[in-house]
């Protein structure tokens, strides 16, 4: 993005919007570059859905997008009230985009509550529009409304659509053999149908979705789909919506290729299935639910014809314990979490360090402490990551930077805990986890070769020419000790937590064997051999802004702003934050100012001050949120200037 979005309505007085052509019926098509829509209800509305669906179709219909899912972290949230408002905001453009937007050109709100909450995030001119029938004075003074927004000229500045949308869909539906509160429960697929017509959005993938989705309720299904055609059909005929747009396809953002629309948490389901037949090792999970990763162990159930296993274990400890067999076992062993089971699984991953086994620890990061924010994103579990375990227990970590990356962040994961028998950190967010983007499908020739040899003899001669297994013997260039499958003849071995003597892993006490192991364990992790970092930077700038994970977007589109007002900033992204690339040291030295923001109170900075002796600056924000564009470039600006 290079400049604040603005309004449809605002868009269409301007020369850069484009040209107006008329339409059958007599209503204008406008053509714009962009649009950002919110939909916010109560929990109970179906928000997320009818953002899902509207993404869907713009997915197929060829933009580029983003999306932001905002949920309560309750079940179900009590009814009309502000904790209990659902959202779902998409951006999306004819262009290549960054992140979900920062403020919406349309809000769809299904009551008081949802404009209540969002309304705060519009930009003056923005379209609303807003669910009559639920703007009672009950309704409203549950949300602290004493008057109507409707009607006391707090809405002036926006161009509102007041629409019964409970009524439209309750009238629309009475053919239907349904109770009124079954009819109701419709509007957001009216409300869906609507917005369809307004943006020109495909129509038959919705329909058929819901012929999929209520395939045993067919009734149901039918209701639904009426209630999407009514709501399209009442844009089409009604006065208040005299005009609709269109927003193109993004032909040059994307290289050839067959594309889907896809979130974070399932590209990296994907990614895990993808590394285990590029490894040729059946793929085990063991998990405990939790959000936002949950979904993963949902999706990897799914996929047994894939020789995946998955284990919904009884707590995080258990979960991590199996999932640590299996990789003794010889399976790609995964366990997925957040960061309060993190806490409770850090004695385990101490003994995969120990052990010296390939597992993957996948943390979908949310706001904490403790049980903190279920619903809402953070990225403060790098320290954790890094250092919470006893002892000296080093571990490689990783961050995917956008939804579809989180499948290469999985492969990538899955090459150094193999070719390095060592647990490796995934760190995700509950940002990347729910947010989708398109996703360009790999070909098969372009992933990496992932198989690994097990033992299968020995690999030692004694002193009186007697040949033996030694678990302990590294490979001179990976450090990584051999893996061995349990039952094979002749490489029976010692495992358990205790420290292990160099060489045979028997049990060892001596204070050099393990100042020995542990230092042969850190420069195990020391060496692995990852990518230089790479900086963009087509000015020779002064000032480095250096980023981590899910911030990517919005950095990237910060920077964007900036270049375009005329300034001159460099921007670098660091997916392996244990080890650093070797080239980080070089490249943070090269500039006055290095400026890092996190979703934390400055836990990369910390580490980049510690390691690199660099006067770097951190900018931090810890409200469950994302950075918005428009905020981050005003902070650069600030640094670049100061």
């Amino acid at each position: 993005m290079t400049s604040q979005v603005s309004s449809p309505a605002e868009q269409a007085d301007e020369a850069v919007v484009g040209e107006q052509r008329k339409r059958a019926g007599g209503k204008d098509v406008r053509k714009l570059d962009r649009v950002i829509i919110r939909f916010a209800g109560d929990s109970g509305d179906g928000m997320q859905l009818t953002g899902d669906r509207f993404t869907s179709e713009t997915a197929s219909f060829g933009n580029d997008l983003s999306t932001l899912p905002n949920f309560p972290a309750e079940i179900r949230a009590p009814a009309g009230t502000l904790p209990g408002v659902s959202s779902f905001q998409l951006h999306f453009a004819d262009h290549d985009i960054l992140t979900p937007g920062d403020a919406p050109n349309v809000l769809v709100a299904m009551n008081p509550a949802a404009l209540k909450a969002n309304v705060g995030d519009l930009p003056r001119g923005a379209e609303i529009i807003v669910n009559t029938d639920e703007f009672t004075k009950r309704a409203m003074q549950k949300v602290g409304y004493e008057a109507s927004p409707l009607e006391d000229g707090s809405l002036d500045g926006y161009s509102v659509h007041p629409v019964p949308l409970t009524t439209l869909t309750v009238e629309a539906l009475k053919e239907f053999d349904l109770s009124r509160k079954e009819a109701e429960r419709s509007k957001n697929m009216f409300a869906l149908g609507l917005l369809s017509w307004m943006y020109h959005r495909p129509t038959e993938g919705t329909e058929k979705f819901l012929k999929s989705k209520f395939a045993k309720k067919p009734d149901i299904a039918a209701a639904n789909i009426a209630a999407f055609r009514a709501g399209w059909n009442f844009g089409e005929t009604t006065e208040d919506f005299a005009v609709s747009y269109e927003v193109a396809p993004a032909v040059k953002a994307f290289p050839v290729g067959t594309y889907r629309n896809i979130s974070g948490n399932l590209a990296l389901s994907y990614g895990l299935v993808a590394a285990s037949r590029q490894a040729d090792l059946p793929l085990f999970l063991g998990s405990y639910p939790i959000t936002p990763a949950s979904d993963i162990l949902h999706e990897l159930s799914k996929h047994k014809n894939f020789g995946v296993r998955t284990f919904q274990a009884e707590d995080e400890i258990a979960g991590i314990g199996a999932a640590l067999g299996a990789a003794f076992g010889g399976s790609l062993a995964v366990t997925t979490t957040s960061g309060p089971g993190v806490a409770l699984k850090s004695e385990t991953i101490g003994l995969a360090v120990s052990l010296e086994l390939p597992l993957l620890v996948v943390d979908i990061q949310r706001g904490g402490p403790s049980t903190g924010l279920p619903t809402k994103t953070e990225q403060a579990d790098l320290l954790q990551a890094m250092f919470g375990r006893n002892g000296e227990a080093p571990v490689p970590v990783i961050a995917p930077k956008t939804p579809a990356d989180c499948f290469d962040a999985a492969l990538e994961a899955a090459r150094i805990a193999l070719t390095y028998r060592t647990p490796v950190f995934l760190l995700s967010d509950g940002y990347l986890a729910n947010g989708s983007e398109p996703w360009r499908i790999p070909d098969l020739d372009e992933l990496p070769d992932l198989r690994v040899r097990f033992a299968e003899e020995p690999n030692h001669t004694l002193d009186d020419g007697t040949e033996v297994f030694w678990p302990y013997k590294r490979d001179p260039h990976t450090l990584a000790r051999p893996w061995a499958l349990p039952g094979t003849p002749g490489l029976e071995h010692r495992i358990g937590g205790i420290e292990k003597q160099n060489g045979t892993g028997n049990i060892s006490y001596d204070p050099a064997n393990h100042d020995f192991m542990v230092r042969t364990r850190q420069a195990k992790i020391d060496g692995i051999e990852v990518p230089d970092v790479e900086v963009d930077d087509p000015q020779e700038a002064k000032t480095l802004v250096l980023g981590w994970g899910s911030t990517y977007g919005p950095i990237t589109a910060a920077v964007r702003r900036l270049r375009t007002a005329g300034e001159s900033i460099a921007q670098a992204h660091l997916r392996h934050l244990n080890p650093f690339p070797r080239n980080l040291g070089a490249v943070l030295r090269r500039y006055d100012k290095v400026v890092i923001p996190e979703m934390n109170l400055g836990q990369l900075a910390t580490l980049i001050r510690a390691k690199y002796l660099v006067d770097a600056h951190s900018y931090n924000q810890v409200n469950g949120m994302p950075f918005k564009a428009e905020q981050l470039a005003a902070a650069l600006k600030e640094a670049i200037d100061g």
